[in-house]
């Protein structure tokens, strides 16, 4: 069924199936509910003022230079790989997304009770992006040069993500990533767990608030990094090589090596290396509590 909004003059397409190539190819101001997009390419490519409900996505690259769409109860299958790419002002909420290679060159993104089980090489070169209520798993190489980046309510597992990220914001989230943050710039996380080996390596200004912090040779390489009331697991070993860092960490810290400079403060440590690798000022005070 098709119809016309008379309120907002928005053309409405019901309960319809398309397949094939560009099948909504350069339209704008559609309503698309319960639609199904079937295997194809580029099925509304070069559109403006979209809103799809309640469908779901099977071909290839639907939504491809898109100029303001909602998204809303939708799924993306795994064939939808690459959806979303060189849009801008995205709002998605309550969808599933199985589909990889999502979210790509855009502007503008907002986030809500979306899940993404197969989240591989998502996030690239995307900025002002706002999530909340998202879940990502089997996701390596989430995030690359992202920009303006805003996480409330978040877990994620998969490695390389927030590498040369700017401008990152996240609270109360579970990140399962091995060399997450890598030259990253200022960045703050809050109330959150961050486990991976090779935290934060090459980055500056990171801020780390009530978070707890694990696997090997974490914030290593670091400028300007701060911990503010954190916890380290026991497998967070070899903490701190060459970093300018100001740490007020609870509990204890298995080893810490070569810091550069700033402050250290636990309640105690299993071993401290200071060796003639040093790198200067080599005038890191590391104190106990």
């Amino acid at each position: 069924m098709v119809r016309t909004n008379t309120d907002n003059t928005m053309k409405i397409i019901e309960n319809q199936e398309y397949s094939g190539e560009r099948p909504l190819y350069h339209t704008s101001d559609l309503h698309l509910r319960n639609v199904t997009i079937h295997a194809g390419e580029s099925a509304l490519k070069e559109t403006k003022n979209i809103v799809a409900e309640n469908c779901r996505f099977e071909g290839k690259y639907p939504f491809w230079i898109t100029d303001g769409f909602r998204v809303s109860d939708c799924l993306f299958t795994e064939g939808a790989r690459a959806a979303l790419w060189y849009s801008n002002d995205l709002v998605m909420k309550n969808t599933r997304v199985e589909a990889p290679k999502m979210f790509r060159e855009m502007q503008r993104l907002e986030l809500e009770n979306v899940e993404l089980p197969n989240a591989d090489e998502t996030f690239w070169h995307c900025s002002d992006i706002k999530l909340n209520n998202v879940k990502v798993e089997n996701a390596p190489y989430l995030f690359m040069h992202c920009n303006n980046i805003q996480i409330n309510n978040y877990s994620q597992v998969g490695n390389y993500s927030f590498q040369y990220c700017r401008n990152v914001e996240i609270r109360n989230a579970k990140i399962y990533s091995k060399d997450a943050f890598w030259n990253s710039e200022n960045v703050t996380v809050y109330d959150s767990e961050i486990i991976g080996e090779y935290l934060a390596w090459h980055s500056k200004n990171v801020r780390f608030v009530n978070c707890l912090i694990g696997e090997t040779q974490p914030l290593c390489y670091a400028e300007n990094l701060v911990l503010e009331n954190c916890r380290f697991r026991e497998d967070a070993d070899l903490s701190f090589e060459y970093s300018d860092v100001i740490a007020d960490i609870h509990g204890n810290v298995t080893s810490v090596k070569n810091p550069r400079s700033g402050q250290i403060v636990a309640d105690s440590y299993g071993e401290i290396i200071i060796d003639e690798n040093i790198k200067q000022p080599a005038n890191c005070k590391i104190l106990t509590r």
